[in-house]
């Protein structure tokens, strides 16, 4: 339990973001440019960190080191996703810098039209409420409930409110200038668990002696019923794709730049800092186990793995400023789901059937979707609890049976001017519809026999590939059944289709020194995936 020292610690912390907030939230919004992108005046330092700290929230700390626990390393084939962070820049910033979009549906409204771009709001919006607030909270419950005296559904609420309030009073302005702060608290709490504890178990080797080999593979057999190899090397980047370079939550930030050049770098200090979650994160539920093992510490389940390592290893004062790293963390990825749902519904979705709403108005709108997404989330977290025992094997499960058919279109959109509305809502609506079945069966798998049992049971990193492969398949084929778009309606809307001058406008906006960076960073990536093969 904290001490008064760790309660101090934990109180000047949130004193820090107080002022940060009173700050930004001082600057009032005006206008939904100002409210949902901070002005688009943000630079690549906040941008990169940003990116990180609403990455790295709740469900990583505490689902990342049940998952170091259950399963060792792993998992960390999520966590190298840094070269997906760096085709969100290279790859797809250019378009969404130059359309001058507010939402990533929106640029699926100029390619195609307004009902495709609704459709992807809707299913933004779903997926939000079953994986990241639910999931979050869920999380933030069982940090709180471990950490304290408080119940598990006290410290949820708790959590929720404090983050709901800064979040609706300050936009988007308060989200990515106190998700700057949290990124480095959060990084240098956790590199302060990770020491403690390697020094607890008696170092690198200690470690690798006690958890065993297996702990150390990234690479599971095909036939591993939970992590196979090509699952993790093929099925993984898919819905990687769709959570970095598609998803609002995400993207949002890079929206937000000054300009191309700003977005693209922060997608590279964004993509060294993705480097460190394994490290960080996975590691010390890996250390828990260890320490379990030896009986220096008692580890009911795997998603208490973290919060019972802090509680028991750290020293007061240190414990404190861990627990803020948390918090943090917490609430850094809270705000920034809040702050992306209550832009996708109003700007995609309200807007659309009030086009003459005042901007103030629009502003309020926002605040509402935001308690609403939040209030759904809640009410989904027990019926989250049927589909996996280990929280980040249910995100990223979850996750797999929304993301293909997004992928998919995300990537003929831009690479394929032949595919036309018609085949883009039939691969996205189709996709999504047979992602929301298995999702269905998943949870009524006891009762299903045949071919029912197997469609619910197939491994989720399969299906998501299964499920790309299906949606590309509906999309292409649809689209050439009617009539082509003209690249005229294209124009700068498709690598095919962008004019010489845009081409060169998007090259002026790099140097040599980003391109270096990005190739060191895929570099330390594919080293760490060599390191850790068994």
């Amino acid at each position: 339990m904290l001490t008064q020292l760790d309660w101090t610690v934990v109180g000047l912390y949130f004193v820090l973001i107080g002022s940060i907030l009173y700050w930004k939230i001082s600057f009032k919004a005006q206008n939904t440019e100002d409210y949902f992108l901070a002005g688009r005046n943000l630079g690549w330092f906040v941008i990169g960190a940003s990116i990180f700290a609403s990455n790295i929230g709740s469900e990583h700390l505490v689902g990342l080191a049940s998952a170091g626990a259950d399963s060792g390393v792993v998992m960390g084939h999520y966590e190298l996703h840094s070269y997906l962070i760096l085709m969100l820049g290279w790859v797809f910033v250019p378009f969404y810098i130059r359309t001058k979009i507010f939402t990533i549906p929106e640029y699926l409204e100029k390619r195609f039209n307004s009902t495709v771009r609704s459709t992807l709001s809707l299913i933004a919006l779903i997926s939000y409420i079953l994986t990241k607030v639910s999931v979050t909270v869920y999380a933030g419950g069982v940090v709180i409930s471990t950490l304290t005296d408080l119940d598990f559904w006290t410290g949820a609420l708790i959590i929720v409110l404090i983050t709901g309030v800064y979040t609706i009073a300050g936009g988007f302005r308060a989200v990515v200038y106190t998700d700057t702060l949290q990124a480095f608290v959060l990084i240098s709490g956790s590199i302060l668990v990770t020491v403690i504890g390697l020094g607890k178990i008696g170092g690198w080797n200690s470690l690798y002696e006690t958890v065993g080999s297996e702990h150390f593979n990234m690479w599971k057999s095909l036939d591993d019923p939970n992590y196979p190899w090509a699952g993790m090397l093929f099925g993984a980047p898919i819905v990687g794709i769709w959570y970095w370079c598609t998803d609002q939550y995400i993207v949002q930030r890079t929206l937000a730049a000054k300009n191309e050049s700003e977005a693209r770098r922060g997608t590279i200090f964004g993509g060294y800092l993705k480097i460190l979650p394994l490290f960080i994160f996975i590691v010390p539920g890996m250390i828990a186990y260890a320490l379990s093992i030896k009986g220096q510490l008692e580890l009911t389940a795997p998603d208490q793995a973290l919060p019972t390592l802090m509680a028991n290893l750290l020293p007061q004062g240190v414990r404190g400023l861990v627990i803020g790293g948390l918090l943090a963390a917490l609430m850094s990825s809270l705000s920034s789901v809040f702050n992306s749902s209550s832009t996708l519904f109003t700007v995609d979705i309200y807007k659309k059937y009030d086009p003459n709403c005042s901007e103030e108005k629009l502003v309020m709108i926002g605040r509402i979707a935001t308690l609403v997404v939040v209030i759904l989330g809640i009410i989904w977290i027990p019926i989250m609890k049927n589909i996996s025992g280990v929280l980040y094997q249910y995100l990223q499960s979850v996750q797999s049976y929304i993301a293909p058919p997004i992928t998919s279109l995300f990537l003929l959109a831009i690479f394929y001017k032949r595919v036309n509305t018609q085949g883009a809502l039939a691969g996205l609506a189709g996709g999504f519809i047979i992602g929301m079945l298995r999702l269905i069966a998943e949870l009524n798998k006891e009762s299903l026999h045949g071919l029912l049992h197997s469609f619910a049971t197939i491994n989720f990193l399969y299906f998501a590939i299964y499920l790309f492969i299906i949606s590309l398949i509906i999309t292409v084929v649809v689209s050439h059944l009617y009539p082509a778009q003209t690249d005229e309606e294209l124009e700068n809307l498709t690598y095919a289709t962008t004019t010489t001058e845009e081409h060169e406008k998007s090259r002026k906006s790099w140097n040599n020194s980003d391109a270096i960076h990005s190739i060191i960073v895929i570099g330390i990536v594919l080293s760490v995936f060599f390191y850790f093969t068994g």
